[in-house]
């Protein structure tokens, strides 16, 4: 099976601009008012991944995700769309985000993922996703869908 390597349509991209004083910096990384109200967060969480370790490639049913990607390393993000009924079905869209091109990603549901650390630190990215894990109160199953799991995936970090 082979991907067209283009943009996925409904993933969202966006700069995060670092604003830089004598204390550090601050960046915005969502507005309500700036985002489409199916991807407004329902909850947020911060990881560390270490060099050379990868996160997916996994899907969801349901929730759509918000990465964040500020640094302090480099990821490879890639995207696999797996909606059938997508005009981009097939897609693969792969970035490199981080320290040095900060960006937000927005990964709609049906849209398989996953990211590596390529650089030389553990590498910090953020997730607002727009449910709950587990649902309220951590009672429903889990939204995933981990091709990570499989070895005959045809959804690959690696080229």
């Amino acid at each position: 099976m082979s991907f067209i390597d283009e943009n996925i349509h409904d993933v969202v991209v966006y700069g995060l601009k670092k604003y830089t004083d004598g204390r550090g910096w601050l960046a915005e990384l969502f507005r309500h008012d700036e985002v489409d109200a199916e991807f407004h967060p329902a909850m947020a969480y911060i990881s560390f991944t270490h060099p050379g370790v990868a996160r997916g490639p996994h899907e969801h049913v349901d929730q759509a995700d918000l990465f964040c990607f500020i640094g302090p390393s480099t990821f490879k993000m890639r995207m696999w769309d797996n909606r059938p009924d997508s005009p981009t079905y097939r897609h693969r869209m792969t970035l490199l985000v981080g320290e040095h091109d900060a960006k937000a990603v927005i990964v709609p549901k049906g849209v398989v993922h996953g990211y590596q650390n390529v650089g030389e630190v553990d590498g910090m990215v953020i997730n607002c996703p727009n449910r709950l894990y587990m649902g309220e109160g951590k009672r429903e199953p889990i939204d995933e869908i981990r091709h990570e799991d499989d070895p005959e995936t045809i959804f690959r970090m690696e080229d």
